[in-house]
């Protein structure tokens, strides 16, 4: 089955009949709660945060962000989603806008921000002018600009592959983000989960990793790699392996250097 973002471009792929589909789809409004209420629990902010969802959709996450105490902003390219989300009268602010075009707002707006099921689509080029690599590294400069300093992102996302996941991964580094990806579900292809959990400074909050499991996504240059030294996958493998005979979670270091520690914030 093809991936959506496989198929069309978001905007052209969430029409009228799509985006009405998926909104009232009582299974996607299910996903999105759990994957929204998660994202919350890695961010760890205090109550009445000024919060951005990005890619938005028809405000099902926005919805969950209201019913915390949040205030929120919602920036989709799907009109006929933000369409949706205005007919159901979600209390956030909603903005058109291409995230791969950056993030429109000043320097410093937001406390946190979460996305649901979104970045993958920046990994796609969807016309001959459109470049993955600039359109990640244009997202992430933007996202971590419009943040507080120390302020927090979690970013609920579905890579087709390990070099999806090494691009993401390596456009939030080369823009100042520290923080890894926490992957829930692991052994489970069907209910896999990646939470992509960055933080732009340093703030004294700390995320709970207790009980789920951090991949790690450190990739070593193949060119430097001496004779006899593990692959990658299988060096995560290994580790997962070893982390599920250990029973507890680890993370990148907020430089990605491929260390483990508790993420800090």
């Amino acid at each position: 089955m093809s991936r959506p973002e496989e198929i069309a471009p978001p905007e052209l792929f969430y029409n009228d009949d799509e985006s009405k589909k998926y909104t009232e789809s009582s299974r996607v409004q299910h996903i999105q709660s759990e994957m929204t209420h998660r994202a919350l629990e890695l961010l760890n902010i205090p109550p009445s945060q000024y919060i951005l969802d990005i890619g938005c959709g028809s405000g099902l996450s926005g919805e969950i962000l209201t019913e915390e105490g949040h205030t929120w902003v919602g920036m989709d390219i799907a009109a006929s989603m933000l369409g949706n989300a205005l007919d159901r009268e979600v209390e956030g602010d909603l903005f058109l806008a291409d995230m791969g075009q950056g993030i429109p707002f000043r320097a410093g707006t937001f406390d946190a921000a979460i996305s649901i099921s979104v970045i993958q689509w920046l990994c796609n080029a969807d016309s001959s002018n459109a470049d993955p690599k600039k359109r990640l590294m244009k997202f992430f400069a933007t996202l971590f600009a419009s943040l507080k300093r120390g302020g927090k992102v979690v970013c609920q996302f579905y890579p087709s592959n390990d070099r999806q996941l090494e691009s993401i991964l390596n456009a939030a580094k080369a823009t100042g983000f520290g923080g890894g990806v926490v992957l829930d579900n692991p052994d489970s292809k069907k209910n896999r989960k990646y939470y992509l959990v960055l933080s732009a400074g340093q703030s004294d909050r700390e995320i709970d990793l207790t009980g789920v499991k951090v991949e790690d996504v450190s990739h070593s240059s193949k060119k430097n790699r001496k004779k006899g030294d593990e692959s990658t996958k299988d060096y995560i493998r290994r580790k997962k392996e070893t982390m599920r005979k250990r029973g507890r979670a680890v993370a990148l270091d907020s430089k990605f250097t491929g260390r483990k520690r508790k993420v800090q914030f």
